[in-house]
């Protein structure tokens, strides 16, 4: 390919108002006062931006919190200014969510990508998981107006209750579900399955998203 192929067929994409997925694995986020962002996750930007991390606890926009039990939580950071911001985590592909009024849904706190200021939030842990399955420790509960980036390993699945799934791959569920959490009752012989602690999802309605990946524990 010459440079000039490369450089025209890879440019970012013009026009378009709201998150923009470049690819489908890095969103362009044109930013016009401030939107929230996880920690980490900025790979380059256009224009005059600042980052400003948060560590309050109280949720809204001023959120961010450093959870005793996992201690690290779900990290992030507010840019704000004018221009273009590209985020992207670990090559993770991402999913862009136009959520209405009143609109809700529960994310896995490490498959946040971004969201825009008017979208409320509120960090919290799932009662009854242990550091093992950290990966499903902290969720994030996110209402509209407004959209939500989030991100998943490969294309995700989504599944009707009822049904149980493994914290560590489960990405985001309907707000109208409460899942409870239990431990694997099958006698095992010589070696445990890996698979000891389980999400429960029960009921007819609402959505859980998987993913077919396992986080791991977050470090």
């Amino acid at each position: 390919m010459k440079l000039e192929e490369f450089t025209r067929s890879n440019a970012p994409a013009e026009g378009g108002d709201g998150f923009q997925r470049e690819n489908k694995r890095l969103l362009d986020i044109p930013v016009d006062g401030t939107v929230m962002v996880k920690a980490g996750s900025m790979i380059g930007y256009t224009g005059d931006l600042t980052f400003t991390g948060k560590s309050s606890a109280e949720g809204g926009l001023t959120g961010f919190v450093k959870d005793a039990v996992s201690s690290e939580g779900t990290p992030v950071m507010e840019a704000e200014g004018h221009g273009h911001l590209y985020v992207a985590d670990q090559g993770k592909k991402v999913q862009v969510l136009d959520l209405r009024e009143e609109e809700a849904i529960s994310v896995n706190g490490t498959d946040v990508l971004a969201f825009e200021s008017s979208v409320d939030y509120e960090i919290s842990t799932i009662g009854g998981l242990s550091e093992a399955a950290a990966g499903g420790l902290t969720n994030v509960y996110l209402s509209g107006p407004g959209q939500v980036a989030v991100t998943t390993h490969g294309d995700p699945l989504v599944l009707t209750p009822p049904v149980v799934t493994d914290p560590d791959a489960t990405v985001a569920w309907s707000t109208d579900l409460s899942p409870s959490v239990g431990t694997n009752k099958a006698i095992e012989i010589g070696q445990t399955s890996g698979e000891s602690i389980q999400m429960e999802f029960t009921g007819t309605d609402g959505f859980v998203v998987i993913q077919p990946h396992e986080e791991g524990p977050q470090v």
